[in-house]
Formats: C-alpha cells, structure tokens, sequence
C-alpha cells in the first residue's frame, strides 16, 4: 500500500466522519483502501461494481471537495473495483475506473464485460440495486411440475400458471394464496416466480417473507433511509410476499407496503400475496390493503384428497428414485390428512428409518415409524364410516342409500356397504338394517349373499368390492 496515498485517504476520511452519518460511514466507507497516489490523482480500492456506482451517485460531490482539500484543484479520483472471477485460485480481477466515468479494464488473462452482473445475496441492506443485480430469493426445487394439481388447489394452481404466463397483464392482480400451515401455499408461490424466470429471464422477480419485509423495514427506519427501502420495492416486476398476516399490526410496515403496492399495481407489475386466512378473514391489516387485496383473485388450498395424496408420494418417491410397496404409499395416504408437509415428513421419516435399520419397508416397519404421525394405530371402524365411503367410490348421493328404489346402481351400493357392515364392524343385522332406513335382518342377509355371488359371476363387480375392502381395511390400520 502507498503510504501517501494512506495518509492522503486517512486526512480524507477525518472530514467525511464528521460530515456523514456513523451508519453511512461504517457502511460506505470503511471498506475503502487506498491503492496508490501519483501526482494528482489519487486510486482507491472498492469491493463492487455497485459500491462504485453508489458512491458516485450519492457521495460524488462530498469526495471531489475533500480530495481536492488535500491535494488541490487538480485532484482526480479513481477507483480500483474488485470483480470476482468466479474462480477461487484465481486472484480477484481489478477493474480502473475514472471518477469522471472513463472506463478502461485491465487485466493479465483476459477481458471482462462492461456490464458486470454480480448478484448480491441479501438485496434488502442496501438501497438503490440496480435490477440486474436483484437475487431472486428463490428455491429451484419450487416448481409446477413439482406441485400435483387435484381439487383441493386446482384454481389456484392454474391462476398461478396464468400469472407467471403474464405477470401484470391479466385479471389476478393481486393473487392471493390462502389456505392452512402446510398445503402448499409457499411451493405455488415459488413456483410461479420460478415460472416468470423461466418464461421472462428478463423480468426482475423477489420472494419476501413479509417477516423479513418487517424486519428490513424496521432497520432501514432506524437508519432514516425509508424512501431507500419503499424505492427498492419498486424496481421489482413480480413481487412474492409470503404470509401477509404477520403484517397484523405492524402499522408503519403496512404503509410501506401500501406505497408499495399502489406503484406496482399502477405499473402493471404483478403482486402475489400469501395467507393463512382468507384476506375478508385477516385482523390487524388496514382496510385500504385489504380492499386491495381484493381487487384480484383469491384462491384457497384445501386439503388434498386420498387420491391426490396418493400421487403426491409417488411423486415424490419418483423424484427421489424410491420404491415402496402399494399397500405402504395407501397407508401413508389414509392416514396422514391434514397437510401436504406432514405426507412428506411422514414418508422422510420412514425412508430414514428402513436406511438405519436396514429394513425392508413393509407394512409392519410402517406402521411403527409413523405412530408419531398417525394418532391412533388402531380405528374402529363404523357403519357411518362404510356408508361414506362406499358413497364417495360409486359417487352416489348419501341420502339415495336410505331410499327405496330399484336403480341397479344405488340397490348394488347399498347392498356392498352392507356386506361391508356385516364383515368389518360388530353390529347385528338389525343395527345394520336400521343404519339404511329400517329394513330388517333378513335384507341385510340377502344382501351379503347377493354380493358374494356376484363376487363369483362378475369380475369386474370382485374387483370394486376387494378395492373397497382395501380402503377399509386400511382406514381401520
């Protein structure tokens, strides 16, 4: 290092101190070292291309009457910009810039690009990023292909897949993604900024937490650079805000938010809001954002049925390369049904379990891993329950197993759900026959018999009833 150049910068920097806010200090100008000084011209050594940029853009004026304080009117400024070479053994590659915007870059090996695109992993700390330098903020694992499409969130995937087709120019602006811990909601909303990349490289996309959104808020009050902050948020296309109901009164982020979103929703950017309520259901969140929550489409995610389960699994074992028996994935499926995440969990936990032990994964190995899981190993299965779910196999109407009527298809159910009845409950017949509008034993009898010699005749008739006896049998695991 040059020591004139040393004491030059230090003299400098005794006067920018008293001038310049401590925060601003320690942050813009600490990392500052002097290179060289030659006649007039003094070279200081920066650790970015935006350091650079920034400097120049807010602290230019202030570091022109400082220099030339020290070395006269003459004095001219350059800067030395650390540019990583994206090789470790590689020593960093410097690149000359003249104060007064003459770029001439300089290096042993090779040239490097004007436009020098380095992502800087927490866009929040500092304002003012350019956008070819905003990180994204998301997980590539997070896809549509990835997130099984059933009943349960049909809507809101497909208004996802329109969004990220065209962010800002469709009807879903705000989409709001709201649904119980669990179901998927940050997966969808990742998805569709994954989606926007894909599609749009050119468009700058964030995914935020909204406690991460409070929390930069707060330190950027602190540091009465809030106009730096709300300014940040308006340079993005796609804005991704998850779990807006942290924002419940937190009021001074709400206002920012709502400067936020009114510039964004102005310029045709797309906003894409996640909650664990409905945004008519969220306390502690201003009107005005919740009017404007409304003025876009709000999806809900349910919880997914057996069968959409059963394909998250396979899914998910595919993606994995994993095999298991059916009777496994079935168990998994009937017995984990609150969240996508618990499914998952479960299936972790087994996997691990089989891997440790070195175990073959069977029903039994099941069974034991996932009591955890599962709040009771052993139901008792009742009429009320076979009824049901002879009604949702046959798609037939509840009530229709309670009437009379010669329909083949409701006389058949009826007669199955019996059958059933009869084979994996304790009721006597008459409370079997009292459970289908008070017909008496000697029906229930006839019903069992009709069933079981169908099962003989009709192959296709076999195969609904031991499916049927599968999903009993399994529900009473």
């Amino acid at each position: 290092m040059d020591k004139n150049a040393e004491k030059v910068w230090s003299n400098c920097l005794k006067i920018i101190k008293d001038i310049v806010e401590w925060q601003h200090y320690k942050t813009w100008f600490e990392p500052i070292t002097p290179v060289s000084l030659k006649a007039n011209v003094l070279v200081i050594q920066v650790p970015s291309q935006f350091f650079f940029e920034y400097l120049e853009e807010h602290y230019v004026n202030l570091l022109a009457k400082t220099l030339k304080r020290e070395l006269g009117k003459e004095a001219r400024l350059e800067y030395r910009i650390m540019v990583d070479s994206g090789n470790s053994r590689s020593k960093p590659v410097t690149m000359d810039v003249s104060g007064q915007g003459f770029k001439s870059f300089s290096n042993n090996e090779m040239d490097f690009p004007l436009v020098i695109n380095n992502p800087v992993k927490n866009p929040f700390v500092i304002p003012g990023l350019k956008k070819m330098q905003i990180d994204p903020q998301l997980n590539p694992i997070y896809t549509f292909d990835s997130f099984i499409e059933g009943d349960c969130n049909r809507v809101a995937r497909r208004a996802g897949k329109t969004v990220a087709e065209k962010p800002g120019a469709n009807s879903f602006n705000p989409l709001v993604i709201y649904g119980s811990t669990g179901l998927g909601k940050t997966h969808l909303a990742q998805a569709i900024g994954n989606e926007v990349k894909r599609i749009h490289p050119n468009k700058v996309v964030l995914y935020v937490s909204s406690e991460k959104f409070i929390n930069q808020f707060m330190d950027h009050s602190r540091n009465n650079a809030i106009n730096d902050f709300i300014h940040f948020y308006q340079l993005i296309d796609v804005l991704i805000l998850d779990d807006v109901q942290f924002f419940a009164k937190a009021e001074k982020s709400q206002d920012a938010f709502f400067a936020i979103f009114n510039h964004l929703h102005q310029s045709q950017k797309q906003l894409v809001l996640t909650s664990d309520k409905s945004p008519k259901d969220l306390e502690g969140v201003q009107e005005r954002l919740l009017s404007r929550f409304r003025w876009g489409l709000s999806a809900d995610l349910q919880v997914p049925d057996y069968e959409t389960r059963i394909e998250i699994l396979e899914k998910k074992m595919k993606n994995d390369g994993l095999e298991m028996p059916k009777e496994v994935v079935k168990y998994i499926a009937y017995n984990i049904n609150n969240n996508v995440r618990e499914l998952e969990g479960a299936l972790i936990s087994l996997l691990a379990q089989s891997s440790l032990n070195r175990k073959e994964i069977d029903l039994d190995l099941a069974k034991k891993v996932l009591r955890n899981f599962v709040k009771s190993s052993s139901k008792e299965i009742t009429i009320d329950t076979i009824q049901k779910m002879v009604c949702e196999y046959f798609d037939v109407p509840y009530e229709k197993l309670l009437q009379k009527t010669r329909k083949r298809e409701i006389v058949q159910a009826r007669q199955i759900t019996m059958y059933l009845a009869k084979a994996f409950t304790k009721n006597s017949l008459k409370t079997i026959g009292d459970h289908f509008g008070g017909r008496d034993h000697t029906t229930v009898i006839h019903s069992c018999q009709t069933v079981k010699d169908l099962m003989d005749t009709d192959g296709i008739f076999r195969e609904n009833v031991l499916e049927l006896q599968q999903k009993v049998q399994l529900a009473a695991m």
